[in-house]
């Protein structure tokens, strides 16, 4: 059997004249970022915390509509929901800021108890 083919994704991001404001990119999509406030940034556009935390949801809904599909599972819809935070009293590692704790919650509607959770668990697993 062959190996997966190399999958590679590439962004680009850029400072702006906005001090902590941030012009990044993909593809041909154009989005901008602010720091949060409490660094001294404009706090105004998503924060890089939260594009994480939407790349993260995002995985999830989409995943788990490949799983249903591979699986002829009749998933209908999906709703995520996440948080995380920081307790800068209460650091993971002193090096680097990092997320204390994260929750993701997941909606599965057009499934039953028992699709769903093999739905999440091959989500979980990948």
């Amino acid at each position: 059997m062959n190996a997966p083919a190399l999958r590679r994704y590439e962004v680009a991001a850029r400072s702006t004249d906005v001090f902590g404001r941030v012009l990044w990119s993909c593809r041909d999509q154009h989005f901008v970022a602010d720091g949060p406030v409490h660094n001294g940034c404009p706090g105004e556009a998503v924060t890089p915390a939260e594009l994480f935390l939407a790349g993260i949801a995002s995985c999830g809904v989409e995943l788990l509509q490949v799983l249903a599909k591979a699986n002829d599972v009749p998933l209908a819809d999906v709703h995520a929901s996440i948080d995380g935070w920081m307790d800068p009293a209460n650091p993971v590692r002193d090096d680097v800021n990092v997320f204390n704790g994260v929750t993701l919650r997941l909606e599965l509607t057009g499934v039953d108890e028992a699709q769903a959770h093999d739905l999440v668990e091959g989500f979980k697993r990948r």
